[in-house]
C-alpha cells in the first residue's frame, strides 16, 4: 500500500499547486475578479451522476477508473454501472481490447528511487472476467514506467518511462550546475514491450531522449550549439529551476503529514526535469506523439527507426532517426518565439483523431492552466493541424516557429474560467463528432458538440476505499473524485459482441463525503 500512499498524496499536493498557481504570472492580484459560483476544481458539494441529457445521443458507454480504487467501471448514458473490471492495485488509464479485455496502469506497491507523480510501475492486462492475465513490472532503480501507456496494434505496447542521469552525466551533457539536483535527473524514454508469460516483458524498441540534445551554455561540453537551428533536439537547458532548498528536518516533518511524495528527497527536488504524461501510436504514419508537462510542449518522433538508429540522428522513413519531427505549444524552447507564442500551458492528453472521425489525423489536446493576465487560470480543449507536405513531412519556415498559428477549433467554458483542472484530464473524438472531455480534477466527464453546447454531463459519485499502510483512509478532501481520464466506447465496439450489458444489481454505493470534523474545546 505503500505506493498508494504516495500516488495519493501526490495528487493532494499537485492540487495545493494548482490551486496556487491562479496568481501565477500576474503583476498585480487585485487586477483578478471574484470567482464565479462554478470555480469549484475538486467538485465538493456540486450534484453528481448524470446532469445533462439530450436525445439523439450516440449509443454506447463510459470507462473509467474509480478514484481511489482498483476498478475500472463502464456506464452507460443514464450513470448505471454495466460492467467492473477489478484488479488488485489501484488502476487507472485503461484501454479496451476487442476481446474485452484492456490494458492498464497499476499503482506498484514498493517502487525505488522515483517520486514525481503519476507512478504506476506496473502494466497489466485483465480479462472481461476479471483474471489477471498479464502483470508487468517496471519499476526499479534505473526506469520507472508512469503516467501512459498506448497499445499498437501487435499488442506491442509503447510506455513512457523515468531513466535515471546522475548529476555528473548531466553536467557533462551540458546542462547548467543551478539546475542540476543532487540526485541528477529523471530522464524520459519511451519503450515497446512485447508481453511474456503472465509477468514477463521483452523490450524489443527504445527511444532516450537524452540522445537529442542541445545547449548553448557551454561549448567544452557535449551537445552544444543553437538550439535555433536545430529544432529537431531538446535544448538541455529549459524548464523550471529549481525549488529552493529544503532542510531534512522539514522533509521529515512533511513526510509525516503525508504532504510530500514516497521516495522524495531533500537532494531530488527537481529531479523530474520533463514529467511526459501522454504517449499515442498512429500505425498509419508510424509516429509517436508524447507530451511534456513541465516543458508545454508535445513532440512526434519516427517509430520507423531501429533502436540504433533512435539513438542517433539519421535513419528511418523520415532519415531524421529519434529527432523530433515536430513539435507545438511553447517555441520559447527552441529560441523561435516570445511568451505571447506560446499555447499550452502543462497540457495533457495529446492524440490523433482517429480515421473516420471528423477531423481525422488533426491532433487533440486538453490544455489544463491556461495562464491569463486579466482573468483566472482556465482550460481548453484545442484541436490542431500540423503543416505538412505533399509527402507528408512536417513542415518549419526558417527562422519561425512551427506552425500552425492557432488551433482550427477550441472549446472553452462559455465563462471561460468554470472549466478548469491544472493537472490530469483529456479529451477525443467521437464519431459523430462530438468532442468527449474529462475535466479530471472535478471527475467531471462531459460531451460536448462542434458548437461548444454540452449535451451529456456526469460528474462521477463513487469513490474506494484504499488504505494507508496503517489502515486509516486516504483523506477525502480536496482529492474527492478525480480521475485521470475518462473515453467514450460506442455501442457497437467488439468487446460488446454477444454480451449483456444491464445494470448492475445493486449498483455500487454512492461515496458521500463525511461531514468535517469538529474538535471539541
Amino acid at each position: 500500500m505503500k505506493k498508494i500512499f504516495l500516488f495519493f498524496s501526490l495528487l493532494i499536493s499537485i492540487s495545493n499547486v494548482a490551486m496556487s498557481q491562479i496568481n501565477i504570472n500576474n503583476d498585480s492580484l487585485d487586477k483578478k475578479p471574484p470567482a464565479p459560483k462554478g470555480r469549484n476544481m475538486f467538485g465538493q458539494g456540486i450534484p453528481r451522476g448524470v446532469t445533462i441529457t439530450s436525445d439523439s445521443l450516440a449509443d454506447g458507454y463510459i470507462m473509467f477508473a474509480v478514484p481511489n480504487s482498483a476498478s475500472i467501471y463502464l456506464i452507460n448514458r443514464k450513470g448505471e454501472v454495466v460492467h467492473e473490471w477489478k484488479g488488485n492495485f489501484a488502476a487507472d488509464d485503461p484501454y479496451l481490447q476487442s476481446d474485452g479485455s484492456l490494458f492498464q496502469m497499476a499503482q506498484d506497491l514498493d517502487f525505488p528511487v522515483f517520486a514525481a507523480g503519476g507512478e504506476a510501475g506496473r502494466i497489466q492486462k485483465i480479462s472481461w472476467d476479471n483474471k489477471m492475465l498479464w502483470d508487468f513490472e517496471y519499476a526499479n532503480e534505473k526506469s520507472h514506467a508512469h503516467h501512459d501507456i498506448t497499445v499498437m496494434p501487435n499488442g506491442h505496447i509503447l510506455a513512457l518511462a523515468w531513466e535515471v542521469s546522475t548529476a555528473k552525466e548531466v553536467l557533462a551533457a551540458g546542462r547548467k550546475p543551478s539546475l542540476i539536483p543532487k540526485a541528477g535527473l529523471w530522464s524520459e524514454k519511451i519503450v515497446e514491450i512485447v508481453p511474456e508469460g503472465q509477468r514477463g516483458g521483452k523490450i524489443v524498441w527504445e527511444w532516450h531522449l537524452r540522445d537529442h540534445l542541445i545547449q548553448d551554455y557551454d561549448s567544452k561540453k557535449a551537445n552544444y550549439g543553437r538550439p535555433a537551428d536545430h529544432v529537431e533536439l531538446l535544448n538541455f537547458n529549459v524548464g523550471d529551476s529549481l525549488p529552493a532548498p529544503i532542510s531534512q528536518d522539514s522533509m521529515d516533518i512533511l513526510q509525516a503529514q503525508g504532504r510530500v511524495w514516497r521516495n522524495e528527497t531533500t537532494e531530488n527536488q527537481g529531479s523530474d526535469a520533463y514529467h511526459f504524461n501522454a504517449i499515442k501510436y498512429n500505425p498509419e504514419l508510424n509516429q509517436i506523439a508524447f507530451s511534456s508537462y513541465k516543458l508545454s510542449e508535445i513532440y512526434i518522433i519516427d517509430h520507423s527507426t531501429t533502436t540504433k538508429e533512435a539513438a542517433g540522428h539519421i535513419g528511418g522513413r523520415w532519415g531524421k532517426g529519434g529527432d523530433f519531427l515536430y513539435r507545438w505549444g511553447n517555441p520559447q524552447n527552441y529560441h523561435r518565439g516570445k511568451s505571447t507564442n506560446r499555447k499550452f500551458f502543462h497540457q495533457h492528453d495529446i492524440k490523433w483523431i482517429e480515421k473516420g472521425k471528423p477531423g481525422a489525423d488533426h491532433l487533440l489536446v486538453y490544455n489544463n492552466d491556461i495562464h491569463n493576465r486579466d482573468s483566472m487560470n482556465y482550460s481548453a480543449v484545442h484541436e490542431f493541424i500540423p503543416p505538412t507536405d505533399a509527402k507528408g513531412a512536417y513542415l518549419i519556415e526558417k527562422g519561425k516557429p512551427f506552425g500552425p498559428d492557432k488551433p482550427v477549433w477550441t472549446y472553452n467554458a462559455p465563462d471561460s474560467v468554470s472549466f478548469w483542472s491544472s493537472f490530469i484530464s483529456g479529451a477525443h473524438r467521437m464519431s459523430n463528432g462530438n468532442t468527449f472531455i474529462t475535466e479530471g480534477a472535478k471527475g467531471r466527464l462531459f460531451e460536448v458538440n462542434k458548437e461548444g453546447q454540452i449535451v451529456w454531463e456526469y460528474l462521477i459519485p463513487y469513490r474506494g476505499e484504499i488504505r494507508k499502510p496503517n489502515g486509516d483512509l486516504f483523506p477525502a478532501v480536496p482529492v474527492t473524485f478525480s480521475v485521470f481520464r475518462s473515453t467514450f466506447i460506442p455501442a457497437n465496439h467488439p468487446a460488446f459482441a454477444n454480451r449483456k450489458l444491464v445494470p448492475l444489481n445493486p449498483q455500487p454505493k454512492v461515496f458521500v463525503l463525511p461531514p468535517p470534523t469538529v474538535e471539541k474545546k
